[in-house]
């Protein structure tokens, strides 16, 4: 039977990661990888406290792009079929999963989750932010994506087994767009829910504008 890998990249997601993951369960998911990126606070201890969920631990904070790799070695280990990236921080609804998943059993190798740019809901500074990293994501690596910075996204076993990144941070998230016209795989854009809450808007971790800059400049960079 194929196996379904939820992986989660968390860093200093204590007080909200045992309710992202109960979640998740909950809408039928319990094959659950967590990696923890050198928190300095109680997440991977709060992980380990669901039971069933798989926790990992940078011993040093390495970026995004870092432990979504660990896991996606961790998840090829457990004999993962499909793995879904996702968020730690809970903005993401688990009830998007299943049409993701079902687009992946349809044959696509990359579902990107694309966020609606909505200045109701969305800073707008952060929407100007987004459609600026889609342009250079194209600039560099000719494939235009709606929302090449989202998190939520479910790959294949071909996918997961041929993406190669160099990029520990931020930027990991385009570099993926690059691999997926490297090798030419087959993708589609999703539409997902976002669930902006004070903590996801305000958590000191979150993406900002100055850390935008650095992974443009990383994007050039590293190209």
């Amino acid at each position: 039977m194929r196996k379904i890998v939820i992986l989660i990249p968390a860093y200093n997601e204590e007080s909200v990661i045992g309710e992202v993951l109960r979640d998740i369960q909950f809408a039928g998911y319990p094959n659950i990888l967590v990696v923890d990126d050198g928190s300095a606070d109680g997440t991977y201890q709060q992980a380990q406290q669901v039971e069933g969920v798989i926790a990992l631990r940078h011993f040093i904070n390495r970026g995004k792009g870092a432990a979504v790799k660990t896991g996606i070695e961790g998840a090829k280990m457990l004999d993962a079929s499909v793995v879904v990236t996702m968020d730690g921080d809970g903005q993401h609804d688990p009830g998007d999963i299943d049409r993701m998943v079902k687009l992946v059993d349809d044959g696509y190798d990359v579902v990107l989750g694309t966020r609606v740019m909505d200045a109701a809901t969305m800073p707008v500074w952060k929407i100007l932010a987004n459609k600026s990293g889609n342009f250079f994501t194209w600039l560099l690596y000719g494939l235009w994506v709606t929302d090449s910075q989202s998190g939520f996204r479910a790959f294949s076993r071909r996918a997961f087994e041929s993406i190669e990144t160099r990029t520990d941070r931020y930027e990991y998230d385009s570099e993926v767009i690059r691999e997926i016209s490297r090798h030419q795989l087959k993708f589609i854009e999703m539409p997902i829910a976002v669930r902006y809450t004070r903590y996801s808007q305000t958590k000191a971790t979150r993406q900002t504008l100055k850390n935008g800059l650095k992974t443009l400049f990383k994007m050039f960079l590293n190209s």
